[in-house]
């Protein structure tokens, strides 16, 4: 070796699991100099779980990496491409998902063989030395040691791990014969539901993984039963879809809660986390694995592709944290729907069946329809979808109020009025939207009074001239865009008033001309820098109570089809709401009950001065994302309310109560929370948040997870996103009138050549 030469790598890697050992396998492949040695505690044959599912795109990878490692793997796969659900006696079935799985043991034994082969030293039933050691005798250690990893803990401040416990328990289990299929199958006991994941990964094998709410799994007494003795229970609910067979015990099944783990940095100097030690997905989606092996793919071309070991770790992460993130979103979004499970057995079968394939968010109704058209077709027709209607161009009803289709533009504020006043922009703004498609139209927030705006630039109703503004906008509306219902949203800022407009420094007190603000407390919406709200007394509270009432009954004069109280977002009504703003101990604060007090006495008089034959629906923030603030049970509670009083649907949105809140953001990330609420109330919802794509829409409401759909930014962007969503679908009819002056632009341009 020249005198300059650069020395070869020595690599340590902490844990034999998968991920751990095609680590070993690829670094040592791409430059045999290497110094790899893999530490692993446990035995060679011992295993968490016994079948392991891997995507197309994963084996690709494999295959691309080290194509002898894809071959032997390739000899053993099991393939099936069909997912049955069994709910209350009825099995459905769909086709074309492509599954491809084999024994874990079976994968780690090729993998232990590939590391044997190229040279990779093997030490099993070896602890690894402790990190620090490790770190000073190598130059590059990789933690693949689980979800527990022992050496992310050794180094917790600097790589900042979060772990989060679930509600479930569950346990790895094996039958001795194939399912025909993926199978989900829910059993209602006199403890609780149980469900079954069932798939096969040998043709005489498959994995069995129960599971239940924690709660069921104390009722049944698994607390205290042996781990045999509970299995032997599972396997007697279960016994028809296990063919009568028993359940096969593993040397590592337990039962156990999901942890969730995510790290704020996946390095330290020359130590880098891998697979379950730096992010964990919940097994119903089948990543654990898949994300490890992939994560190794990606470690090992940085380090062979960066010219030092630190850029490297870091554009491994960079490459991986977003995927990373992305696919815990989704296992998040199943791990809660088998959490929230029992809130849909009432489901129609087939409605419950697509809910589930979907519960994700990556299975959706466009893809659904290409791997199955005969069962989302069913799909469609239990919903009532006409011949060649796509669901969201299904009508909807809501007091005299029918709907021709079931998106809404949603609530959007432009901070572009004068003295409350709406003017051109307005006319374009919602005019443009309303010839766009939508079935339903919302204004901005609209203030009950000039103390209740957000900014000088919100729009109100509280004077004759506003109320013919208005009107001059629903006119045009009705007019030039017939069948589309234009509703107005009123409410009160709270101690969110008196800021500047959003693109001149969002939540910033004005420099001057402030106005004084009400709340429920006298809590700044950000301390030391927010004005300090005055306490409302009982009679400001009549007076808002009639501010509101009063500003209704202009809205009705204004023409407007259907009204909404914005109860949400850290406004005044929400201010009262929830248990971070709220901190009176009159007869409005306290629990629950008192802090819906006044809301409800201002739904009352609203809905008292709105026209008893047009809709009222209600906004709330169905979390704080914030501790201690409004759980999902209060949610639940306050949609029930307000629904008990008269609310014809509830808008369900989160957050914007507090500034320090941390909101799970994603594809449709507030979804869950109106679907909790319309499965657990059965009262029409609609579903806001990041809703982007037509199919997100279709499959929201074909899954039961909502009635409408409010759509905001896409609306920005896009004015006649309604109508291109119909021209993409190849729709035509009702649900999606084209003005008679835009009916030319109704097919997609043509493009220009490009050969």
């Amino acid at each position: 070796m020249p005198a300059d030469a650069p020395r070869p790598l020595r690599v340590a890697v902490v844990g034999g699991g998968p991920g751990g050992l095609y680590a070993a396998v690829l670094l040592k492949r791409l430059d045999p100099a290497r110094e790899v040695t893999v530490y692993e505690r446990n035995a060679p044959d011992d295993t968490f779980g016994f079948g392991v599912v891997l995507s197309d795109e994963t084996l690709g990878g494999i295959e691309h990496a080290d194509p002898r490692v894809y071959r032997a793997l390739a000899e053993e796969f099991v393939r099936w491409d069909a997912v049955d659900v069994v709910h209350r006696g009825q099995t459905l079935t769909s086709q074309g998902h492509g599954f491809a799985a084999l024994g874990r043991r079976r994968l780690l034994a090729v993998l232990q063989a590939r590391c044997a082969e190229l040279g990779v030293r093997l030490r099993f039933r070896t602890p690894a030395p402790p990190a620090a050691e490790l770190a000073a005798g190598h130059d590059l250690v990789i933690a693949a040691d689980g979800a527990g990893s022992r050496t992310r803990e050794a180094h917790a401040g600097v790589f900042g791990p979060r772990v989060t416990p679930h509600r479930c328990r569950y346990i790895w289990l094996a039958a001795d014969f194939a399912f025909d299929a993926f199978r989900f199958d829910i059993a209602e006991t006199e403890h609780g539901v149980m469900q079954l994941h069932g798939y096969p990964f040998a043709a005489d094998a498959s994995t069995v993984i129960v599971e239940m709410r924690e709660e069921v799994w104390f009722a049944a007494g698994f607390d205290e039963s042996s781990t045999e003795e509970s299995v032997a229970h599972c396997a007697k609910v279960f016994s028809e879809a296990l063919r009568g067979r028993p359940l096969t015990v593993g040397p590592s099944s337990a039962w156990t809660a999901f942890r969730t783990v995510v790290n704020e940095r996946w390095s330290h100097g020359n130590t880098v986390l891998l697979g379950d030690a730096a992010h964990t997905a919940h097994f119903s989606i089948g990543s654990g694995t898949k994300l490890a092996v992939e994560d190794a793919l990606a470690l090992a071309a940085c380090v062979q592709e960066q010219p030092a070991l630190p850029e490297a770790l870091a554009a491994y992460e960079a490459e991986r944290r977003p995927v990373v993130a992305s696919t815990q979103r989704a296992a998040a979004a199943s791990l809660r729907w088998f959490e929230e499970l029992a809130g849909y057995l009432d489901q129609p079968p087939r409605q419950f069946a697509f809910n589930l394939l979907t519960r994700s968010r990556r299975v959706t109704h466009g893809n659904l329809r290409l791997r199955d058209e005969r069962f989302t077709a069913a799909v469609e027709r239990d919903f009532g979808c006409p011949p060649g209607t796509p669901p969201m161009f299904t009508p909807f009803r809501l007091r005299e109020l029918t709907l021709r289709n079931r998106v809404v533009v949603s609530p959007m504020d432009m901070y572009s009025a004068t003295d409350g006043l709406p003017g051109d922009f307005h006319l374009v703004h919602l005019g443009a939207r309303a010839l766009g498609g939508a079935g339903l139209v919302m204004t901005e927030m609209v203030c009950v009074s000039p103390e209740g705006r957000i900014t000088p630039g919100c729009t109100g109703l509280w004077n004759p001239a506003q109320t013919a503004a208005w009107q001059r906008i629903t006119d045009f509306v009705h007019r030039q865009s017939p069948g589309t219902a234009i509703g107005v949203q009123l409410g009160h800022a709270g101690r969110k008033g008196s800021t500047r407009l959003m693109w001149e420094g969002i939540d910033q007190p004005l420099p001057d001309g402030n106005w004084p603000l009400v709340a429920a407390s006298p809590l700044p919406y950000r301390p030391g820098v927010s004005q300090v709200p005055y306490p409302l007394h009982r009679a400001a509270l009549t007076d808002l109570r009639e501010q509101f009432a009063a500003a209704a009954r202009r809205a009705a004069r204004a023409g407007f089809d259907l009204l909404e109280l914005h109860a949400a977002h850290g406004y005044l009504l929400s201010g009262f709401l929830s248990p971070l703003t709220n901190r009176r101990t009159d007869a409005y604060g306290g629990d629950l009950a008192g802090r819906l007090r006044f809301p409800l006495e201002v739904f009352d008089a609203v809905r008292q001065a709105w026209p008893a034959e047009r809709p009222m629906t209600v906004r709330i923030s169905a979390t704080d994302w914030a501790a201690g603030g409004t759980t999902a049970e209060d949610a639940v509670a306050v949609a029930r309310a307000f629904a008990a009083h008269g609310a014809d649907a509830v808008d369900v949105s989160t957050g914007q109560v507090v500034p320090d809140e941390r909101p799970e953001f994603g594809r449709s990330y507030q979804t869950p929370y109106a679907d909790r609420i319309r499965n657990a109330l059965g009262v029409p919802v609609i579903a806001v948040g990041a809703i982007s794509s037509w199919d997100d829409v279709n499959s929201l409401l074909l899954a039961g997870r909502a009635d409408l759909c409010a759509v905001a930014r896409p609306h920005l962007y896009d004015p006649q996103w309604t109508l291109h969503a119909a021209a993409e679908q190849g729709y035509d009819g009702p649900g999606a009138c084209w003005p008679a002056p835009y009916r030319a632009g109704s097919r997609t341009p043509p493009t220009g050549r490009t050969d």
